[in-house]
């Protein structure tokens, strides 16, 4: 379900999901979930879940909306439990539908069964459905894009637990899974948690006084208490029970972790593999100083993504520092169908200027990334006529010219300002006509790169520079123009067919009872 806001000005990259889960038997798991899940709203605003085992059953509770308007005492009361997991959404694969929230919940047989959520977007949904429908336990027509892959994902695991235990079942179907992921389940009495081997996407240990808590960010941890442990490491399986915290590897790590979270995904109070986000965010800042230096009277950030660059630009300008633009941060989801007049206004439902403060002034205007361009080229027009005397743009991630296929939901190739301008050769100068600004710069992905105090070789940039370090799924329509696209590294799997690898997913069928309805 996209939000008629989204015509109103550019759409920011939505960053996907965030998942939390904990085991506490002395705590309201329930209670804190809620909260765990409150911090990570910013990673998905289309639906909200959490799943609470008991040692008996597992009860669980979703629907579409933010995670305060899907819950309330009343319901948090009655989820008692010992262990529980909350997702909070937006769609990458499957629709925007009370279906497709998540936790997603199937049967084991007996009564029992897994809760799954997810974090991220996998890359070979397609042969995992068929498999799926080869067994029985979904029905043919899923294959024409109904289900998510969280879906798929879950449904293949409760089918294989029946006779092999839901631990060693995950371990089994997990290298057969490709793509991005952070999984987080739970049965009745234990939680489990599963990275992918590239560890595209962050997710944390934390420890409470009396339990345990995983988190797609550290900034949840924090809100209910818990004190960081560690990461969990890619291609680790961790499973948390009355016997404490087991650790298994399903895969070797790879290592290719976003960079976009630490540009713009993530929230700034969280720290992604030991680096505060926010020291990372103003270091770009500082390095888009020095690259690209301005003759500016002040500096104002597009709030709240751009806040921490600006601040990092302007201490090594030496240029002043200043909030030109207030953002109305309750500009969000919506089912009131703008009027025309309304669309007209655009950027000015989510920004307005401090003309008292940018009057007659040469600005330096930070953001975090140019997607589309409709944004930026909004944000000038509106800052000329707010009386600013020259409009310097200044970009803390370089152009993004490439699609995600790895859970963020970006615009296609041909959407791209980057790839649109005129002459491709220059497209710095493009862009700066395209927006209207008087100059313009982007920070080298080195020096993004360099601000993580990652590992280059470490990080996924592919959105930046078309380096994809997870095959590619040739059924998606994004892939077959990257091919044609100059300079990309596309790795792209040779066909939809079921692997061999995946065919002994479980034991033969004549052996299984299905149980999935």
């Amino acid at each position: 379900m996209t939000s008629p806001l989204d015509d109103l000005g550019e759409q920011k990259p939505r960053e996907e999901c965030g998942v939390f889960a904990v085991w506490a038997p002395e705590e309201d798991v329930a209670k804190l979930t809620f909260y765990g899940l409150f911090a990570l709203q910013h990673r998905g605003q289309e639906a909200a879940g959490i799943a609470v085992g008991d040692g008996h059953q597992t009860i669980v509770f979703k629907d579409l909306g933010l995670v305060n308007q899907v819950f309330d005492e009343q319901t948090l009361q009655a989820m008692r439990g010992n262990v529980a997991i909350g997702h909070t959404r937006y769609s990458t694969t499957g629709a925007s539908s009370w279906e497709n929230a998540q936790p997603m919940f199937r049967s084991t047989g007996e009564g029992t069964g897994v809760a799954l959520a997810h974090n991220g977007n996998l890359v070979n949904t397609t042969a995992l459905k068929r498999r799926a429908v080869q067994l029985g336990i979904m029905p043919e027509n899923k294959l024409a894009g109904c289900a998510s892959d969280t879906d798929v994902v879950a449904s293949l695991l409760a089918h294989t637990a029946v006779n092999q235990g839901l631990e060693e079942a995950a371990l089994h179907l997990l290298p057969k899974v490709e793509g991005a992921f952070c999984f987080v389940m739970c049965d009745t009495d234990t939680i489990y948690a599963a990275r992918d081997p590239y560890g595209v996407r962050p997710l944390s240990l934390g420890r409470l006084e009396r339990g345990w808590v995983v988190a797609s960010e550290t900034c949840a941890l924090d809100i209910v208490g818990a004190s960081y442990v560690r990461d969990i490491e890619p291609g680790e399986f961790v499973t948390i029970n009355a016997t404490g915290v087991h650790s298994r590897r399903f895969a070797e790590p790879r290592h290719a972790r976003c960079i976009f979270e630490h540009v713009y995904l993530a929230r700034p109070d969280s720290f992604l593999n030991g680096r505060s986000v926010n020291a990372a965010r103003v270091e770009i800042g500082r390095s888009l100083a020095r690259e690209h230096p301005c003759d500016g009277d002040l500096v104002i950030p597009v709030p709240e993504s751009g806040t921490p660059a600006a601040v990092g630009y302007a201490q090594e300008s030496g240029i002043p520092f200043a909030q030109g633009l207030t953002k109305n941060s309750y500009v969000g989801r919506t089912f009131i169908q703008p009027s025309q007049t309304i669309r007209q206004l655009g950027i000015r439902l989510k920004l307005n200027p401090l003309r008292e403060v940018i009057r007659g002034k040469r600005l330096v205007v930070v953001d975090d990334s140019i997607v589309r361009g409709n944004t930026q080229r909004a944000l000038v027009s509106m800052l000329r006529e707010a009386g600013a005397a020259e409009v310097h743009v200044r970009i803390a991630s370089p152009p993004v010219k490439w699609p995600c296929f790895y859970g963020i939901d970006f615009a296609s190739p041909a959407e791209l300002i980057a790839n649109g301008v005129d002459d491709a050769d220059d497209i710095l100068e493009g862009v700066r006509r395209a927006i209207g600004a008087d100059s313009l710069g982007f920070v080298s992905q080195e020096s993004m790169v360099n601000s993580t105090c990652q590992p280059a070789n470490e990080m996924c940039c592919a959105c930046f520079d078309g380096q994809y370090p997870i095959k590619l799924p040739p059924e998606n329509p994004l892939v077959k123009p990257l091919l044609h696209m100059k300079g990309a590294n596309c790795v792209v799997a040779s066909d939809t067919q079921v692997p061999d690898d995946l065919l002994d997913l479980v034991e033969p069928e004549e052996q299984i009872t299905n149980t999935l309805q």
